[in-house]
């Protein structure tokens, strides 16, 4: 059974930081890419990063420079390092899992980021 389980979200001040964690199971997470996603209420989901399974990354602009996506394939584990964080950052944040035409999500952890 596929699961991805989003951990690490939280309420946080504006310029701090948080991890957020994804641990994968079900599948062979080494040839999957992982993807960080965010969604706030009545808008659509939107695109945070990426890392492929050779380790490469992507970014929304809005997030480069701040956001580190990175993965530990031993533990089926991929994690976003969130820096300076901003108000428009609050959302909840999702993974998923992507290869060839199968996606799979997590189920999302929120992350608020106000005084």
């Amino acid at each position: 059974q596929v699961q991805l389980v989003e951990s690490g979200g939280g309420l946080v001040q504006p310029g701090g930081s948080l991890r957020l964690s994804c641990a994968a199971s079900g599948f062979i997470f080494s040839i999957y890419s992982m993807g960080w996603y965010r969604q706030t209420p009545g808008k659509q989901r939107e695109y945070v990063a990426t890392i492929t399974s050779g380790g490469s990354t992507i970014y929304a602009d809005s997030v480069k420079g701040r956001f580190t996506v990175s993965r530990d394939n031993a533990e089926k584990t991929v994690y976003l390092q969130m820096n300076s964080l901003k108000p428009e950052d609050t959302a909840v944040y999702y993974c998923k899992a992507t290869r060839g035409g199968t996606n799979y999500w997590g189920q999302g952890t929120q992350v608020t980021v106000s005084f």
